[in-house]
């Protein structure tokens, strides 16, 4: 089925290329120069995105989890400020979740939460134990990174064989993500490298001691660590084929889509409207987020700039991308041998929007 190209593809092309549209449209949304709409959640543009709007009939209260302090988790600041969940009816209360991945998992999973977002490459072993959560959407690419000195000679993953890598725990998602660029580079991350745990704060202290001789470190932390320290960027995961992969996802209560499916639609519309407002905005989601970060708004703003806040995958390119996660945990022994990949990717995500 022939479908019409997204808002986000025309988005992003007019912010990279500077791409005009065409003269009826920039009459039609009010645009000057060429410039792009500052209310993204007109009905027309988000129909051709998103499907057609939900807005709930009646106000809708919501329990909605994020981790207040990584940057990737900007569009749900900005949704709140600038009223998108509002404009859907919904009365989001955020809670900023600290506990263990399972903790989170099991409170959307019993109600105590209705939703929340994460890392998928912390999110997808525990979910391969059955917390009744399923993932609606991708809501952002690109915010792990791993470091070492200029002076170590480590210039590329194939150099940390037989090396320490400092992590903030073992089942980091940038351990995860780091362990499969291990294992394509011919490296096992599992005999070929040792991994090391310390604070988050402390792993630039570890690298510059000797203690380690790489780390990896998700923004704003990790970026604020090379740019402070003088450090190489050996790897992200804004390259190769992961520079089109989300990262960060929504996960909902699976009941909450069971009884009340146009809910979970209305906060998915929300929040991927606000991570597109991200592309185009940075500067000015960076002032919003800053009253979370512990980093200054313009250094927020350019790491906003590197990461792909447009890269939302939703329905089966979701599932695709789920499923090529989970095969490549698998090779690097953090899924079981016995699961099977297509048939978990299609029960622990979701196609929620009309």
């Amino acid at each position: 089925m022939f479908r019409l190209p997204t808002r986000r593809t025309f988005l992003r092309a007019a912010a990279v290329t500077g791409t005009l549209l065409p003269a009826g449209v920039v009459a039609q949304r009010g645009l000057v120069g060429g410039g792009l709409p500052a209310d993204l959640l007109d009905p027309a543009i988000c129909r051709a995105s998103f499907g057609e709007p939900v807005v709930l009939p009646q106000k809708r209260a919501l329990k909605l989890t994020w981790n207040a302090t990584a940057i990737c988790t900007v569009g749900v600041a900005v949704a709140q400020e600038k009223g998108y969940f509002q404009r859907h009816n919904l009365d989001v209360e955020l809670i900023n979740f600290a506990g263990s991945t399972d903790q989170l998992l099991e409170a959307i999973a019993t109600a105590k939460a209705d939703a929340g977002v994460g890392m998928a490459l912390r999110w997808l072993k525990p979910l391969e134990g059955g917390f009744d959560v399923k993932i609606a959407a991708g809501i952002h690419g690109g915010c792990m990174r791993l470091f070492a000195t200029p002076a170590s000679g480590i210039a590329k993953i194939a150099d940390l064989k037989g090396k320490s890598i400092g992590v903030t725990d073992l089942a980091a998602p940038d351990r995860n993500f780091f362990s499969i660029m291990l294992h394509q580079a011919g490296v096992d991350p599992n005999k070929e490298v040792e991994w090391k745990v310390f604070p988050g704060d402390i792993l630039p202290v570890a690298l510059k001691k000797g203690e380690v001789q790489a780390f990896c470190q998700g923004d704003p932390l990790g970026w604020l660590a090379r740019e402070r320290d003088g450090l190489t960027e050996v790897a992200n995961n804004l390259s190769g084929e992961f520079a089109h992969r989300t990262c960060c996802v929504l996960g909902v209560r699976g009941s909450l889509i069971r009884q009340e499916k146009p809910v979970a639609a209305a906060l998915v519309q929300a929040l991927l409207a606000a991570q597109e407002w991200v592309t185009v905005n940075p500067d000015a989601a960076a002032a919003i987020f800053a009253t979370h970060a512990k980093a200054p708004a313009d250094k927020l703003a350019e790491m906003l700039k590197s990461h792909t806040h447009h890269h939302n995958p939703l329905a089966a390119d979701l599932r695709s991308q789920i499923a090529a996660y989970g095969e490549e945990l698998k090779q690097v022994a953090v899924f079981k041998q016995s699961t099977d990949i297509q048939k978990y990717a299609a029960r622990v995500t979701v196609d929620v929007l009309p």
